[in-house]
């Protein structure tokens, strides 16, 4: 029996003592490399890799980054969503070139699995069950396989289908574009102030590729048609009148607000880390990291999915006292989420959703995402909670800006599938 099969690993009194010097160093988490692939449109400039590929190829230069032998790594942890099966893990570990004696698993939270993989990793190395984990993300919706059901009699045909089942019909089950629309409709939020969201994600994505801030983190991708290096979502042409002109994809024109412009794209990419201690980190000679402090998931009702970041974000912060003074629905009064949180990632599926979270729990739309994000830079499912990851490590460890210091505060945020939310509290250490 594999010790991360146990629940007791992700939750109790270990995750509750996680955090700068509530543990050991040998048990005190954080991630010393992080890495993404670009990320491709279904379809598109990456449509030819399959998704253990993808994550095979940023296995290879976190282990490079991290300078950790290959053999000292413990398990390969990843999540996915759209795969057809099996154990896309043990196929990437193997296709990077790690020993046979390195196991795999992967883990399925839908649009959260990546960030998942990352928690799972680090409550491992606090609970003491290891020191070196490899974990994220994986996805190519490109190369995902057809879905298809089995006759229901003898001589009848097959059955497709587009996706798989998140809540019973008695609930309430919607396609994630109409649940969209009912966040819109729910929490009152206007075409314009989604249109204006995504249009800010564009500028900033545009403007983080043309200025090199997503060059260090990214692993070129090799294809039948050259090396991709550079995402290919993001559009420099993007205007108000431009999103203003597209009509609702779910609901009839002048009753709906989500548009393909305040949606993100259907995606491929991948994106993995290196989790170990703050002992071994400083031992292979790393002085700054990326600290795990907390983490929680929660649950909503499914016909609202994409505020699930309310519930497990007010959750994460009723445990932290440090944090959840002035956040509405948690521990103090109400007000904004502290202005110490330095960075905010929060996955952009649709514009509606991200901006109902963030104004239930106080945080301003301008706070989040500052580089960009899904809506432009795409939401390759199983891949985008370690993309966050990625993008906090590169704000407050790879290159960080003078106005975040040792001690600055990330936070990681997606909506999922189903009426599930997680939420994930990191912050830049060093290791002494």
């Amino acid at each position: 029996m594999t010790t991360h099969g146990s629940s007791r690993s992700r939750t109790g009194p270990v995750a509750e003592a996680a955090g700068p010097g509530g543990l050991p160093d040998d048990r005190q988490p954080v991630v010393v490399a992080a890495r993404r692939t670009p990320i491709g449109r279904a379809a598109g400039s990456l449509a030819g890799v399959e998704a253990y590929q993808l994550a095979a190829a940023v296995i290879r230069d976190v282990l490079a980054d991290s300078r950790a032998e290959p053999a000292r790594v413990c398990d390969v942890i990843v999540g996915n969503a759209a795969g057809g099966g099996g154990n896309l893990a043990r196929l990437a570990a193997l296709e990077a070139g790690l020993p046979a004696e390195v196991p795999g698993v992967t883990v399925d939270r839908q649009c959260g699995s990546g960030l998942e993989a990352i928690v799972l990793a680090c409550r491992l190395v606090a609970a003491g069950a290891g020191e070196v984990y490899l974990a994220g993300g994986g996805e190519s919706v490109s190369t995902a396989p057809w879905r298809v059901r089995q006759p229901a009699r003898p001589g009848a045909l097959p059955e497709f289908y587009a996706r798989a089942r998140f809540a019973p019909e008695s609930v309430g089950d919607p396609d994630m574009g109409v649940a969209a629309e009912n966040v819109a409709r729910h929490y009152g939020i206007t075409r314009r102030r989604q249109d204006a969201f995504a249009l800010r994600s564009h500028r900033r994505a545009v403007d983080a590729r043309e200025n090199g801030r997503f060059t260090a983190e990214i692993t070129p991708v090799r294809t039948g048609r050259g090396t991709v290096t550079a995402d290919e979502c993001p559009r420099p042409d993007t205007s108000p009148a431009a999103l203003a002109a597209l009509r609702p994809l779910f609901a009839a024109p002048g009753e709906g607000t989500v548009t393909a412009g305040n949606s993100c794209p259907l995606n491929d990419g991948a994106a993995m880390v290196l989790v170990t201690s703050r002992s071994v980190a400083r031992a292979l000679g790393h002085r700054r990291v990326l600290g795990f402090v907390d983490a929680s998931s929660a649950g909503v009702d499914p016909n609202l999915l994409g505020t699930g970041p309310i519930a497990s974000t007010r959750r994460l912060l009723a445990r932290r006292p440090d944090l959840a003074a002035g956040v509405p629905g948690g521990a103090g009064p109400g007000g904004p989420v502290p202005a110490t949180v330095e960075r905010i990632e929060f996955n952009e599926a649709f514009a509606s959703q991200v901006l109902a979270s963030l104004d239930a729990l106080g945080i301003a739309d301008e706070r989040v995402n500052l580089d960009g994000g899904a809506l432009a830079l795409g939401h390759p499912f199983g891949a985008s909670g370690a993309i966050l990851v990625t993008r906090l490590f590169s704000q407050l460890v790879r290159a960080p800006a003078a106005d975040t210091p040792l001690g600055a505060r990330g936070l990681a945020m997606l909506g999922i599938a189903g009426g599930l939310g997680i939420t994930a509290l990191f912050s830049a250490q060093g290791t002494g």
